[in-house]
């Protein structure tokens, strides 16, 4: 019981529990995909949940029952920057697989992207690249609008069902009016959170104006799709479209590439510096400032014994003070990951 005159927080409003709004889905498919469509469906933690339950899955959760429709293959064109192919990035390992388990179904896909690096097919998946140009503020990030002649004619002779772009960006624009042009349903899938990493990279004035953009973007989809909870929470409150347009995309681990039969001692060895008996921390990621890793390193300094290991490149392994110089670099690897994973 809260003690006299202590004030309570508010809970943060919770995400909607109900489920696919059919009455705002005129033209979607029931059949977005299937796996998709069951994830989305499956009720969302509401703000009573405690902490440690947030994102467990429901045991008891039975899949629906499949509708006729949902038998026939679907076509979908999938627009994606940067390319999940080329640039190494969180969402490159959830769209490789999204892209594989859409074509086990048997449905039909094309992927548009950046142009640098892409393979002309992926799983059966037909790939189409657009040319890309670097982000001022992040050289690495390739970004294209993907509004030339020929990828609105190849989406056209496509005819998608349905299209599904990654936001925010530039190419979800190009998506937005070929979506628009050819009156299919528009997804997005909204991965990397700008106005949290503005303050970090440029100028803070820029955020509001990018709250802007982000609203002006997901307004015209028919879904918002969010990689967890709490953006999910961050865009209802910044309220960048309505709440029943908002669905979580739960995250997974494939079990067959994780799995302990990979487990290598000599591996185990190189990543704690020689000290395999000891604890080991592992991080694999994008090394940027937005990841917060100095995190890491006052964990690290309360537990001394244990090692730590990184995988994966950006500017945070090069930055100098307290970044990559602060760390005790006998207990730290590092790795940029081309070649191990």
């Amino acid at each position: 019981m809260a003690a006299a005159g202590a004030v309570v927080p508010r809970p943060p409003p919770p995400l909607p529990i109900t489920a696919f709004p059919s009455s705002s889905w005129p033209r979607l498919s029931p059949r977005y995909p299937l796996r998709l469509r069951s994830m989305l469906r499956r009720p969302l933690p509401c703000a009573a949940a405690s902490s440690s339950s947030v994102l467990m899955p429901d045991p008891d959760l039975e899949p629906e029952p499949a509708h006729e429709d949902e038998s026939r293959p679907r076509r979908i064109a999938l627009f994606v920057e940067p390319s999940p192919f080329a640039y190494v990035s969180g969402y490159k390992n959830r769209f490789q697989n999204f892209i594989k388990y859409l074509r086990e179904m048997g449905d039909e896909v094309i992927v548009v992207t950046t142009h640098e690096g892409v393979p002309q097919e992926f799983h059966g998946a037909k790939l189409i690249g657009s040319w890309s140009f670097p982000c001022p503020w992040y050289q690495k990030v390739p970004l294209s609008l993907a509004l030339s002649p020929r990828i609105i004619g190849e989406v056209a002779r496509f005819k998608p069902d349905i299209i599904h772009a990654s936001s925010p960006g530039i190419m979800v624009f190009g998506a937005l009016i070929i979506a628009k042009l050819l009156c299919v349903p528009l997804v997005m899938s909204y991965h990397t959170h700008v106005p949290i990493y503005i303050p970090r990279y440029t100028f803070s004035w820029l955020v509001k104006p990018m709250w802007l953009i982000i609203k002006f973007l997901h307004r015209a989809a028919d879904l918002t799709l969010v990689p967890s909870v709490a953006i999910g929470r961050d865009l209802q409150a910044a309220r960048v479209t309505a709440a029943n347009k908002i669905r979580l995309w739960n995250k997974g681990v494939d079990s067959e590439s994780f799995h302990p039969r990979f487990r290598n001692k000599e591996m185990r060895s190189r990543l704690t510096n020689g000290e395999p008996e000891k604890p080991l921390i592992l991080y694999v990621g994008r090394l940027g400032v937005e990841k917060s890793l100095d995190f890491l390193k006052r964990v690290m300094d309360r537990l001394p014994g244990s090692r730590i290991a990184f995988i994966g490149d950006g500017p945070f392994r090069s930055a100098p003070g307290p970044c990559a110089l602060a760390w005790n670099q006998s207990k730290c690897y590092w790795e940029d990951g081309r070649r191990e994973t």
